[in-house]
């Protein structure tokens, strides 16, 4: 009997829960001092889109897990404005424990590298690239095939062949700032242009 395109899509979702699941086990084990909280990704592990940003906040490295909290709660209510299902989306932030390695280069501070697994794994069909700081951990990872990323906000730039980047100001601390705030989104409603041109599945 002929495998369907659903059962080869769900062997596909399976592995990726599974390469998820213990690279987030991997994460934890990397820490210093094997007693700070890391910060995991969060969200759909074959996502079309991958937000990823610098570092975590506060309330991120209270609970472990990226975009908890303000952040979260902001980008969700903008993803219902640009007509993108938040469960298609994967966030992750660059740096996963409070980093001490501040002579290693950006791209291996702080658990950085393990940012180059995400995007292995989750396969997005776009990077949103929060602030300046996550684009030069972006462009030190050695994807491979990857273009450099110019840090441009607002523009969806190519990345490899089959991911596109686009690069918006740092969200977090832009929330209580009018001006910021605006820069932000600004940049980021160009996610919802790049998703109405998405060829229907």
């Amino acid at each position: 009997m002929p495998v369907t395109d659903d059962e080869i899509h769900e062997k596909y979702l399976e592995r990726a829960i599974r390469e998820i699941n213990a690279l987030n086990h991997d994460v934890q084990d990397a820490r210093p001092d094997g007693e700070t909280v890391s910060v995991i990704g969060s969200g759909h592990p074959q996502a079309d889109v991958m937000l990823l940003k610098h570092h975590p906040s506060r309330e991120e490295l209270d609970e472990g897990v990226a975009f908890y909290g303000r952040t979260g709660q902001a980008l969700l209510k903008s993803f219902g404005r640009l007509g993108i299902d938040p469960s298609t989306v994967y966030g992750t932030v660059c740096v996963k424990w409070p980093a001490e390695d501040a002579d290693a280069a950006p791209a291996h501070r702080g658990g950085a590298e393990f940012v180059l697994d995400e995007i292995a794994i989750v396969q997005p069909r776009i990077i949103v690239v929060m602030g300046s700081d996550a684009v030069e951990v972006l462009n030190g990872l050695g994807v491979p095939l990857a273009e450099h990323v110019r840090d441009t906000p607002g523009v969806v730039q190519r990345f490899t062949p089959a991911c596109q980047v686009l690069v918006t100001p740092p969200l977090d601390g832009a929330l209580d700032e009018l001006g910021a705030k605006q820069a932000f989104w600004t940049a980021f409603r160009e996610l919802g242009a790049w998703h109405d041109a998405l060829p229907p599945y």
